[in-house]
């Protein structure tokens, strides 16, 4: 008994006398698996949750036509806006910021200042997708903007409207007044949809047609 103690004894104090490190090296194991081989298994996981990674799993799903694959990776609302992009696939990776990562078109115009894909990843789904919106009037790409900015979301501005009108737009908060839908008229090189309100009016001058899609170009106002 006596020497069977002196033994772990002595065991326990190499391990102690050995280099911070050193276990992993000489293939000390945790539940099984090597300190070295655990931390490789969760770095690869990790890497699998990157957003980046992410995205791309949801968007190359997509230019497959897998379904299925595309349901493992992205949120029913996600996958349903994505299978119904009216454009061609983008042809560009514009990078993630944070968990928001772009697919955007190099070659080709499209409505809007998203130009192509945005999707918001959050863990190891993509939560959400907004894309550039064929919209075949230009009432129609007006009251989205309208709708966007009302629901204070910038991103779905973005859908159907240039960068320059939605930051013009959004710098107001929406609120204060009652807006009136007044309709569009045609203006040169497009048509301008107004929105009434006691004091003056917001104009949102669109551009396109019917095949290409119409945009909200820019944003003016008037004060009675």
């Amino acid at each position: 008994m006596r020497g069977s103690k002196t033994a772990v004894v002595l065991a326990s104090a190499a391990v102690l006398a050995l280099p911070v490190g050193a276990e992993a090296s000489t293939g000390a194991k945790a539940g099984g698996v090597t300190v070295a081989q655990r931390a490789g298994s969760q770095a690869v996981s990790g890497a699998s949750r990157a957003p980046a990674s992410v995205a791309k799993k949801l968007f190359n799903a997509w230019l497959k036509g897998d379904r299925k694959a595309a349901d493992a990776v992205g949120s029913p609302a996600a996958v349903k806006t994505l299978f119904a992009y009216a454009y061609r696939a983008p042809d560009g990776f514009d990078g993630c910021t944070g968990n928001v990562c772009r697919f955007v078109h190099t070659s080709v115009r499209v409505p809007g200042g998203l130009d192509g894909i945005l999707m918001i990843v959050s863990g190891a789904t993509v939560s959400k997708v907004y894309e550039s919106r064929h919209l075949t009037t230009a009432d129609k790409a007006a009251k989205y903007l309208f709708n966007a900015w009302k629901a204070g979301d910038r991103n779905r501005g973005l859908e159907i409207a240039s960068k320059v009108a939605v930051k013009k737009l959004f710098q107001g908060k929406f609120g204060g007044v009652a807006y009136i839908y007044q309709g569009c008229n045609p203006e040169k090189g497009g048509k301008s949809c107004a929105y009434s309100y006691e004091g003056g009016a917001m104009f949102m001058h669109t551009r396109g047609s019917k095949a290409q899609g119409y945009e909200v170009k820019s944003i003016s106002y008037i004060a009675d």
